[in-house]
Formats: structure tokens, sequence, C-alpha cells
């Protein structure tokens, strides 16, 4: 790979890995017995798309501690997409959303391998469930197995611990306070637990620790790192009431309609007056899965129409563009070689400004 930040051919090299690899591991699993094929499909199908952000930073958390290219590297990279992949799997269906990618979610999709199963829907659930704990485990698997040193593994494995139970924490927080009257900083804390921290921040540091980085390199890769991956959720936010589904491949007003703990929700309801929040509550109870489609819709532009009138957007935004501005602050005081500081600093607009 050369000097030069090229992301789609970065995308390709951790596609080719990662899809060869659950490949084989579903090939494995429908061995087994035939009625598991569908299994194995949603096993890649859960990895079939992807911006593949997370092996980018683990790359150049590498990189960046002054190792070269590294095939091996570049698959202890992929093993963090297939955490992403599981995190999905698992979040769409606590979530009960129908779609991701464009596509119907795992606990969707096998309800046509039960067509006789007396509760077709909880056994789909069930089935989805399994398929995300097999990704997490292949994640692993493909970690130890990537072909660098076990010593280099060994200085990463503390990391790894900590990046499941913190993934864990932010997913059992965002479940607790969904409902809840809503509050910017404890939707702040679901952000930083259930997405920063494993999307940029615990990334970074595993390629920092795989590479023997010291403290003052990793105390700089986490001071970048955080701040940049709450903007990239906070985007997310943003994308997942006003972003056109056609680019998402998720059906807008999720969040919404689960009423889940996000900051842009908690900003228009610190921004709102008595009145404003007596009809958000109202249409916040609207709709929903035994509702009418249309009601629900109607509600939905309603509640953006409330959040611009506030500029609960406006707000969001700048919360997005102060936490890149604090990352690529904190990522001009590290020691890295120009390459490493010129593709973080692409990968930080990247994840922040997008359209989907």
């Amino acid at each position: 790979m050369t000097e030069a930040w090229d992301p789609a051919a970065f995308k390709a090299r951790v596609d080719t890995a990662l899809h060869r690899f659950v490949a084989q591991e579903a090939d494995l699993l429908a061995a087994v017995d035939p009625a598991l094929a569908p299994v194995a499909v949603e096993l890649e199908t859960a990895v079939a798309a992807g911006k593949r952000l997370r092996a980018a930073f683990c790359y150049w958390g590498w990189r960046g501690a002054g190792q070269p290219d590294s095939e091996a590297l570049l698959r202890a990279a992929a093993a963090l997409e297939l955490v992403h992949a599981a995190a999905v799997v698992h979040d769409d269906l606590v979530d009960d959303s129908p779609l991701r990618h464009g596509r119907p979610t795992a606990h969707l999709a096998l309800r046509a391998a039960l067509p006789h199963h007396p509760r077709a829907a909880g056994a789909a659930r069930s089935l989805a469930m399994l398929v995300g704990d097999l990704l997490m485990s292949l994640a692993g698997q493909l970690f130890v197995t990537s072909g660098l040193p076990a010593a280099y593994l060994g200085r990463a494995r503390p990391l790894w611990a900590l990046l499941a139970r913190d993934l864990v924490a932010g997913e059992c927080l965002e479940i607790l306070h969904t409902g809840a009257v809503p509050d910017t900083e404890a939707s702040l804390k679901v952000i930083r637990y259930k997405t920063a921290k494993y999307t940029v921040e615990q990334p970074l540091l595993i390629g920092g620790a795989l590479a023997g980085a010291g403290r003052l390199l990793g105390e700089g890769y986490a001071a970048y790192g955080l701040p940049l991956g709450e903007a990239f959720q906070l985007r997310d936010d943003l994308l997942g009431l006003f972003g056109d589904p056609e680019r998402t491949g998720k059906s807008d007003g999720d969040d919404l309609r689960g009423h889940r703990p996000t900051a842009l929700l908690a900003e228009t309801w610190r921004l709102a007056g008595p009145g404003d929040r007596d009809r958000l509550r109202a249409l916040l109870g609207r709709g929903g899965p035994d509702g009418d489609p249309r009601t629900e819709r109607g509600a939905l532009d309603e509640v953006r129409a409330l959040m611009l009138r506030l500029k609960a957007p406006h707000r969001v935004e700048d919360m997005i563009a102060a936490r890149v501005e604090e990352a690529l602050g904190a990522l001009g005081s590290l020691d890295v070689a120009p390459a490493s500081a010129a593709a973080l600093t692409a990968l930080a607009h990247s994840a922040a400004i997008r359209p989907s």
C-alpha cells in the first residue's frame, strides 16, 4: 500500500479479508446441517457492507506508531468490523429495526426459515441473537489468528476486553434510559459508551498497542478518538431523522418510534417550553407498530418541524463541529508521520460529515 491514503483501496482490502474469513466460517456452519443454511447466509450478510472505519482507525493507530503496512495487521483490524457486525445485529434486535443497509434485518429475514414454527417471530429473534453471538466470537478468532506475533497480540488483549465491556455497557444504558425524560448528559454518555469508544478511540488504541505505542501516543489517540467518536454518533442521530433513507439504508424515525435517548431528542426537550413539551409527548405516543402508518408519518413530520423551529438540529451540528475541532486539535499535537496525520484528518472529516 502506498503512503497516500486511499480509502477505497483500503476498504477493498478489508472487504477481501473479511468476506473470505466469514465465507469459510459460514460454509463450516452450514456443513453441520442443511437447515443451518439461512443462518449461514445471515452471517455473511452481516459483513456484506460497511464503511470499514473501525478497521481504518486501527490500521492508522498502528501506522501512527511507526509500523509499516502489514497484511497481518489488516486482518487484526478487520476483526473490529466483526465486532461492529455483531453489535449491529444485536442493536437491530433490541431496537426491532426493520432495515439495515437497505435489507431486512436478521431477525426479520430469518422468519422465512421458520415456516412451521409455532412462534416464528420469537424464534427468528433468537436465531438473530445467536448470529450476533457467533460474529462476536469470530471477531476474537480472526484477531488472534491474524498472523501478528503473540507478544503483539498480548499487548492489545486488555483493550479488547475493555472494548467489549464498554460496548455492552452503552447498549444497556440505552435500554435503561429509553422512555425516560430526555436528558442531554445521559444521552451523551450512551453515545460515548455505545458507539464513540468502539468506533474510533479503542480501534486506534488497539492499533497503537499492537505496534508498541508509548503512553503519550496512547493518550493522544484517546484525546483525538473520543470526541470524534461522539461526533460520529451525533451525525448518526441527525441522519436517523433528517437523512435520506435511500442513502442511509435504514428506516427514518426509528429512534423516535422507539423513544431512544438520542442527543437530538434531548436537545429538543431542553429547548422546548411547556407547550412544546406537551405536544412532543403527545406526538411520541402516536402511531407505533399497531397504529395507522399515516398517523405515524404525520407525527414524525410534526416532530421534525418542531425540532427545526427550536433549532435543535443546529445545536447538534454545533456539538459535532466542536468535537471535530477538539479531535483535530489533539491530532495536531501528536508526534506521527505526515502520512498518518493526513489519513487521520481525512478520517475525521469522513466520520463526522457524511450522508449515510
